[in-house]
C-alpha cells in the first residue's frame, strides 16, 4: 500500500504541495536530494515530484527507480521555470518504447 505523494525541491516550489497535503522535502544540494529521495522511496511513497533542477543533481539515483513499481519519480518546473529536462526526459522514454521520435521530432521543410 502506497503512502501518496511528495514533493522534493526547493522551498518556493514545494510549499505549494504542502497546502494539498503532501509529503515536502526541500533540498538543493545532491546529497539532501538523494537522501529524500531514498527515504521516501522507503516509506512507499507511490508518487514523488522532484524539481527539475533537483532531478538533474541525481539522474543516476531516478534511473534506479525506473524499473521498480513505486516510487514514479516525476520532474516538474521550479520556482526558476523550465529548464527543459522535464521534456527530454519523456523524449527518451517515449523514444526508448516506441522505437521512434514521435513526440519532439522537428519537420525539415
Amino acid at each position: 500500500m502506497s503512502n501518496g505523494i511528495a514533493a522534493v525541491g526547493d522551498r518556493g516550489t514545494v510549499m505549494i504541495w504542502r497546502a494539498i497535503g503532501a509529503e515536502t522535502v526541500f533540498c538543493e544540494t545532491k546529497e539532501e536530494t538523494e537522501r529524500a529521495i531514498r527515504k521516501l522511496a522507503k516509506q512507499d511513497y507511490a508518487i514523488i515530484y522532484i524539481t527539475e533542477n533537483c532531478a538533474k543533481l541525481i539522474p543516476d539515483t531516478i534511473e534506479k527507480y525506473k524499473m521498480s513499481k513505486t516510487p514514479a519519480i516525476i520532474p516538474i518546473p521550479g520556482r526558476d521555470g523550465k529548464t527543459g529536462f522535464s521534456e527530454e526526459a519523456l523524449h527518451r522514454v517515449v523514444e526508448k518504447a516506441i522505437g521512434a521520435d514521435i513526440l519532439f521530432k522537428e519537420e525539415n521543410n
